[in-house]
């Protein structure tokens, strides 16, 4: 109860302190809504050998990649706020208080799910006039799913910035982890085109069945074994990842 009592108190500073900065938001959705409109436009042709006959085939395919890659990457770069807390003090400051160390994590990160989704739902509602169609049921709990990665990545980015000895390594660290997962997830193009032994390495990649699961969703398959498995696998390693980051914020802040 306290944990949870805890969280809503750091998780509603932390969305007040978003309200008030509304333009990351903004900022958050400009990259891809442009995704959207100039380069999805040009997919037809290029996942017709997957089915896609028409546009809005196309944009079934393509936007729960878009989706996904905002999630991964969003979450991803999450830890620089946390950097910026933690040389303005707040974070030491925090040490004095008796809030849960977890509460301190999860409050941080569950703010950063909520404005990612936030700008999924945007992203969505953009993509409707183009002719994408997706049931609700399946929509929410691909919504889910992406709460679920989001929530994941903003607490690896955590992770990563507690356990780094400088801020200067941050980026780099970031963009090398980011780059190969975003690649061998195929959240631009279904790796379904690519060479068979790239489908093999993909598959050792648990962004790979969360994109996957995200596709069958907006296909309108949601008994697809590909959803649960990869529900499974991002539950799992969420889990993991809170664990983890929790550790370094109790071995930081005591």
């Amino acid at each position: 109860m306290k944990l949870a009592r805890d969280t809503w108190l750091v998780f509603q500073r932390q969305v007040l302190l978003m309200w008030r900065t509304p333009i990351w938001i903004v900022i958050g959705i400009t990259q891809p809504v442009f995704y959207l409109l100039l380069f999805a436009p040009l997919l037809k042709k290029v996942l017709a050998p997957m089915g896609a006959t028409s546009y809005a085939e196309a944009y079934q395919i393509y936007v729960p990649g878009l989706l996904a890659v905002l999630c991964i990457f969003g979450g991803l770069y999450t830890g620089f706020s946390l950097l910026g807390e933690l040389k303005a003090g707040i974070i030491e400051r925090s040490r004095v208080t008796p809030v849960s160390r977890l509460a301190l994590l999860l409050g941080r990160a569950l703010r950063e799910t909520l404005g990612l989704l936030v700008q999924a739902v945007i992203i969505t509602l953009v993509a409707l006039p183009f002719g994408l169609r997706v049931d609700l049921p399946s929509l929410l709990l691909a919504y889910v799913l992406l709460g679920l990665l989001a929530l994941m990545t903003s607490a690896v980015s955590y992770g990563i910035a507690l356990a780094l000895p400088n801020d200067a390594a941050m980026a780099p660290v970031v963009n090398t982890i980011a780059q190969p997962i975003g690649l061998l997830s195929g959240v631009l193009l279904p790796l379904a085109l690519a060479p068979v032994w790239l489908q093999t390495v993909a598959k050792w990649n648990p962004f790979y069945w969360a994109v996957e699961g995200m596709r069958a969703l907006f296909s309108g398959h949601p008994g697809d074994s590909v959803v649960w498995q990869g529900l499974l696998i991002v539950a799992v390693l969420t889990t993991a990842a809170i664990a983890y980051s929790a550790r370094l914020f109790s071995t930081r802040i005591r």
